[in-house]
């Protein structure tokens, strides 16, 4: 029986976004702009509804699952909007070792949801902004640590040690046939807000020990406002979505010593130490920023963006008496 969710009208062809909508969006207009966005609960989604607040977009938070089609269906007819954003997934909790023993809840969001979000938006001509991950890579003969030469958009992933990341790399893989679909590979997400469990600084001055390597970052408060511009621009294919440059553990939190808390200190330990206090092992890269760089020539190296949108935010003054 045919599934009356699916477009009658649905076909193989290569899908369009309108030319007049695309002129309309192109010009920035706010008025002419309508996001629906997925993730209402979570870190990335919650800060997309006050950027879309603060820009005057009109926004609706998504209230289907990913993985129920008719759900996302009846989203789309009642919101009409001009563009969806993914900010919906599994990443597990405390972290991404959850994912390890619950591997088909994983995969019902990470694959079958996204999937199923793509393939809706793309019956209707409209493109998705799905936030997706560069822990997908980790250093190689390639791309050794510290040569500054990183993973490029056309890479293929290499890094299956998580199940989490493994899940990631087959959806990226699979999305490349949906026109329609910007991909941006957030990595070690970051943002002024120092008390979000989620974030990376936070997560790393809280751990007994941590480990020193350079890796790419994606400062949210900077980075964030760019996808919705991507959005406007009606940009899609595969983004890797961090700032220029690599930043180590440690050089993070000497600034957050520096600005912060100047009594804090930490332990470092080793790769071979690490893995024996985690189920699965952690991606370690470097994702060259090249291509956003051109788009947004504006964006800032990962260390400038710490300090400019994290630390000088939130440094502690003296206060004198």
């Amino acid at each position: 029986m045919r599934d009356p969710t699916v477009s009658s009208y649905y076909s193989p062809v290569k899908s369009t976004i309108t030319t007049e909508r695309m002129g309309a969006e192109a010009n920035g207009s706010s008025s002419s702009l309508n996001f629906l966005i997925y993730g209402r609960t979570g870190w990335i989604g919650g800060i997309l509804g006050k950027l879309c607040e603060a820009q005057g977009i009109s926004y609706t938070y998504g209230s289907g699952r990913l993985e129920d089609r008719r759900s996302l269906v009846a989203d789309l007819d009642s919101v009409k909007p001009s563009h969806v954003f993914n900010a919906a997934g599994v990443t597990g909790r405390p972290n991404v070792d959850w994912c390890e023993s619950h591997k088909v809840e994983t995969i019902r969001t990470n694959v079958v949801g996204t999937l199923t979000l793509a393939d809706v938006c793309r019956e209707r001509g409209l493109v998705l902004i799905n936030y997706a991950t560069g822990c997908i890579f980790e250093y190689d003969s390639g791309h050794p640590l510290g040569s500054g030469l990183g993973f490029k958009e056309e890479d293929t992933p290499n890094f299956t040690g998580s199940f989490y990341s493994k899940t990631k790399a087959m959806v990226e893989e699979l999305l490349k046939n949906y026109e329609n679909v910007c991909t941006l590979r957030v990595r070690m997400p970051i943002s002024s807000d120092l008390s979000n469990p989620r974030n990376f600084i936070t997560k790393i001055t809280r751990y007994e020990k941590v480990v020193d390597i350079p890796n790419s970052m994606t400062i949210l408060d900077e980075l964030l406002p760019i996808s919705l511009e991507m959005a406007k621009r009606n940009l899609t294919g595969i983004w890797n979505f961090t700032n220029p440059g690599v930043v180590s553990h440690n050089e993070i939190l000497e600034m957050y010593r520096e600005f912060v808390d100047p009594s804090f200190t930490w332990k470092n330990f080793t790769l071979e130490e690490q893995a024996k206090v985690i189920v699965a092992p952690r991606s370690n890269n470097e994702l060259d920023a090249t291509k956003l760089k051109t788009e947004f020539p504006e964006m800032l190296s990962i260390k400038e963006a710490l300090v400019k949108f994290v630390f000088e935010p939130n440094k502690k003054t003296e206060i004198k008496g």
